[in-house]
């Protein structure tokens, strides 16, 4: 009998897996459906891309002040989950800091520190020379704003466009290489 309940649940648990192929919009909302186990998902047309929540928080380097997704309107924003005790986002740090440089004004890179000390986290960024805004959250809160996307992947990047819809997410360690085409991309869809 145990078995078969326990069948029951695993089949129910699968039925609403498999209630979609793709990420999708539904009344705005960005929802997540895992596409057969990629690490690159990209949502086109435009019209079809999800809205994230309002995501803001304390920045790393001063506590004091507040950084929001909101502070970015009309920008492509590269959104990028990290740790310091994550070797990928050590690897990426690199690339990031540099999409941020060369597309300054057209887009930007935000950070999302989790699972850190505050001293760790500036020590990351002072050590890999990151210039762009971090929010501090050792929690993950921020992180529901991100709705559907998996939130317990470390490194994740989210691309936004203009509209700060959803267009992009790497379940990945991410290159500036990976990044610049779609950024660039984004930045030249019509306002």
């Amino acid at each position: 009998m145990k078995r078969v309940a326990g069948l029951l649940a695993a089949l129910l648990v699968l039925a609403g897996c498999s209630t979609g192929t793709d990420a999708v919009a539904r009344g705005g909302t960005f929802e997540f459906v895992t596409p057969g186990g990629k690490t690159e998902i990209f949502y086109d047309p435009p019209a079809e891309r999800g809205t994230v929540g309002q995501l803001s928080g304390p920045a790393v380097r001063d506590r004091s002040r507040t950084v929001s997704l909101a502070q970015f309107r009309g920008q492509v924003v590269v959104l990028n989950v990290w740790g310091s005790w994550c070797g990928p986002c050590r690897a990426e740090a690199g690339d990031l800091q540099q999409v941020a440089e060369q597309t300054a004004g057209d887009a930007t890179v935000l950070g999302i520190d989790v699972r850190d000390r505050r001293s760790a986290a500036a020590d990351f960024m002072r050590n890999y020379g990151l210039t762009y805004p971090s929010i501090f959250d050792p929690p993950g809160r921020t992180l529901f704003a991100l709705r559907d996307v998996p939130r317990s992947i470390v490194p994740l990047t989210v691309v936004l466009d203009r509209q700060h819809r959803v267009a992009a997410v790497f379940l990945r360690e991410i290159t500036a290489e990976d990044l610049l085409p779609v950024v660039s991309r984004l930045a030249a869809e019509p306002r």
